[in-house]
């Protein structure tokens, strides 16, 4: 199981609260700078729950930047390069629901 000690990047706190082979459901706070950076996923996609907000989540290929506030929502396709931060690099905290299939980061060049 990846924990916040395997992550890249660096976040204020880092929860799994369910996770099976082909699904996973994860809260991320960031603090004020911080960010989940530029990566995509092979299989899953994901499905962002804003909880403290505003965020942005920023998406390549096409490019689109949602900006979400408490209690909006918004998903990234498999395989499309998308990074994620509080807006204006202020602090955020949000859920993700990752699925249906195996979860993996793989890092791109910002």
């Amino acid at each position: 199981m990846e924990n916040r000690k395997n992550l890249t990047y660096e976040v204020a706190d880092y929860e799994i609260l369910a996770e099976t082979p082909e699904l996973r459901m994860v809260v991320l706070t960031l603090s004020e700078g911080q960010e989940v950076p530029w990566h995509w996923h092979s299989n899953v996609i994901d499905r962002f729950f804003c909880m403290q907000g505003p965020m942005v989540v920023e998406t390549r290929a096409p490019r689109e930047i949602f900006e979400l506030n408490s209690g909006d929502t918004c998903v990234v396709p498999a395989k499309r390069a998308h990074r994620v931060s509080g807006k204006n690099a202020g602090a955020c905290k949000f859920g993700v629901l990752q699925g249906v299939g195996a979860y993996d980061f793989n890092a791109v060049g910002g």
